[in-house]
């Protein structure tokens, strides 16, 4: 049986707990309608209550936004590893302290009339609140935070905090509801202790208290923003506001460093980790130093608007989800258009985000594109540009592969990659398209009993792969193309014993009866039509195609799951499930394994379809199921 207070008494509500404001925002909006505005700003105490949650809601949602900025903030981190999924999901409810912040204040409010009414500004209450910080929160909180790590409290309360390896500013909300009861004392100690004293005001709790959760936020950030500097010229500083890399060792070690947010405290109560101090100069001059090197990098690019918001410096827990468009992305596409022009004009290739896998550092770049503009032709030029510099970029740093993706390597745009392997011979990156594990993972998909496929993009370097690699299997494909000459130059490569079962065909209708289509040039819904009821769409286009035909079936993308041993890999790839990788960053992963040293640039090498399946199996990538009604 759980210990009494661990759990949160709105845990079965789920997303809905956020209806437990509803009574506040109901007063709220009835003052508003029926007071003058300007009073109810002054005197509504459930106005400011709302206001007053919403602004530490976004004061920790910056704070992670920032910690996940990783081109900013990847050599300032403390600790290495990455913020895997397990710890996303345990910290998800990391908001439930402000509702019971707020329950508690409202209830406060409503019992204490003195609180309602308090003047905007009052200066012997800011001096006040201050005076209560340090003389009873701060070791108030230092007491009680000891004897949360005694047994009992630490095994029944305080592990959950301390189950998070990396900390981040939500694990400062992820404790149990003890915890946050005895946290609310703590801050409500000084707010009502001035507003006793007769000298409260507005100004001193909205800024007692957002100054408490940035420190808050601070301390478990895993980024070092305070410069060692600092200390060096104000030595008596050191013991009046900690660093993230002070809070840290707290984490690390747990037996020291337990104060809020002055160790002067852990000073006098002897718990002072002697390697404060050091290790936080040691990290400080290390920042803006280049740091390890990743082993493998994944270029990719932004898809569309509302996908851009899909990466973990913007939401983190949606971005640990399958992409899916949810309404409230809407209210943010304004900052997404002005994101989107900002990195048109000024941005280069940054880094998203990164796993590791078997001692080796992988990552993931961004060239700062929309799909869209790889359909601009003044554009093409600067978006190759952007490419080379981050190929370039990655050989100077001892990458050992890039894997291009998506409408990096169109065939259009650089030859699928061939444009800067032949430009830059002596590149030591190898440069890898993935595109044949890609025509791996669609060709395993296909059952074997299958007599005839239909095939668009059939011209392409995937379509071309994957029409001779099934004729060979005597599998009848129905190549969708205008280009009788590219056709029959596809066809000659076959062999000649095989060459009769690539068929042209001009239209859709040809392929009416056939129940295996594979889709490689987007097709609308109209197109969609002339597939027989049944049919299967297996695809390798992007943005993927509609799901409109509720008789047939739908693949997803051509992905593989990443082996089971990756480590700190806490984001979807777009739409992919947890865990899941385009098959192009699985081919690239692959190459790595393998320790290929060749290029993977230009037209497949259809004799290489089995050999690269069954590396990536070697070593533990596994098929996805990928069929969807």
């Amino acid at each position: 049986m759980a210990a009494p207070l661990t759990a949160w008494p709105w845990e079965f509500l789920g997303s809905y707990k956020y209806l437990l404001f509803g009574p506040l925002i109901g007063k709220a909006l009835y003052s508003i309608i029926h007071e003058d505005p300007l009073k109810v700003l002054m005197n509504s105490w459930c106005l400011h209550i709302l206001i007053l949650c919403a602004l530490r809601g976004t004061v920790h949602q910056l704070w992670s936004s920032y910690t996940n900025m990783l081109f900013l903030t990847r050599t300032r981190r403390i600790l290495q590893q990455g913020v895997d999924f397990k710890q996303i999901d345990k910290e998800w409810d990391w908001d439930n302290f402000i509702i019971l912040q707020g329950l508690i204040a409202s209830t406060a409010c409503y019992l204490l009339p003195f609180l309602q009414n308090l003047p905007l500004w009052n200066t012997i209450g800011f001096i006040s609140t201050l005076v209560l910080h340090v003389g009873v929160s701060e070791p108030l909180y230092y007491w009680m935070h000891r004897r949360f790590h005694g047994n009992y409290f630490f095994e029944n309360y305080h592990s959950l905090h301390h189950s998070s390896p990396i900390p981040q500013p939500f694990t400062a909300g992820s404790a149990t509801l003890l915890e946050h009861l005895v946290l609310g004392a703590i801050v409500g100690i000084p707010v009502l202790g001035t507003t006793l004293m007769g000298c409260g005001s507005i100004f001193a709790i909205y800024g007692y208290v957002l100054v408490f959760d940035f420190l808050r936020c601070l301390g478990h950030s895993n980024v070092e923003v305070i410069s060692h500097k600092l200390f060096e010229k104000a030595p008596f500083l050191r013991y009046l506001l900690y660093t993230p890399t002070y809070h840290s060792l707290h984490h690390t070690e747990m037996d020291t460093n337990f104060c809020l947010f002055m160790p002067l405290f852990d000073a006098l109560g002897n718990t002072l980790n002697s390697k404060s101090w050091g290790l936080h100069k040691e990290i400080s001059l290390n920042a803006g130093k280049n740091g390890r090197a990743p082993d493998f990098v994944f270029l990719a690019h932004v898809v569309d608007l509302s996908s851009s918001l899909h990466v973990p410096f913007v939401f983190r827990s949606f971005s640990s989800l399958p992409f899916t468009m949810r309404f409230f992305l809407v209210g943010f596409w304004p900052f997404g258009i002005a994101f989107m022009l900002a990195m048109w004009a000024w941005a280069k290739t940054f880094l998203i985000t990164f796993y590791n896998l078997r001692g080796r550092l992988h990552q993931t770049w961004a060239v700062p594109r929309y799909g869209f503009q790889y359909f601009l032709p003044f554009a093409l030029d600067g978006i190759n540009k952007q490419i080379e510099h981050a190929i370039l970029r990655a050989d100077k740093m001892g990458v050992k592969v890039i894997s291009l993706a998506a409408l990096n390597k169109n065939e259009g745009l650089n030859g699928g990659g061939t444009l800067f392997v032949n430009k830059h011979p002596d590149l030591r990156v190898r440069v890898v398209h993935g595109n044949t594990l890609t025509a791996a993972v669609i060709l395993n998909e296909i059952p074997k009993d299958v007599e005839e496929v239909f095939l668009s993009g059939a011209t392409s370097k995937l379509g071309r792969a994957i029409a001779l690699y099934l004729c060979r299997r005597k599998v009848r494909v129905l190549m969708l193309t205008m280009s009788t000459e590219r056709f029959q130059k596809i066809q000659k490569e076959a062999p000649a014993d095989c060459q009769h079962y690539l068929v042209q065909v001009t239209k859709y209708q040809a392929a009416r009866n056939c129940k295996a289509w594979i889709v490689g040039k987007w097709i609308t819904p109209r197109e969609q039509r002339w597939a027989p009821s049944g049919a299967h769409f297996h695809q390798f286009v992007v943005p993927p195609i509609l799901h409109f035909r509720r008789d047939c079936t739908y693949g997803d993308l051509a992905a593989m799951r990443l082996p089971d041993d990756v480590q700190g890999l806490g984001c979807c790839e777009y739409t992919m499930d947890r865990g899941v990788v385009h098959a192009c960053h699985a081919g690239g992963v692959v190459h790595l394994l393998e320790g290929w040293t060749h290029h993977e640039v230009g037209a497949l090498d259809v004799d290489r379809i089995d050999v690269v399946w069954k590396a990536a199996l070697k070593h533990g990538l596994k098929p996805v199921s990928s069929s969807k009604s």
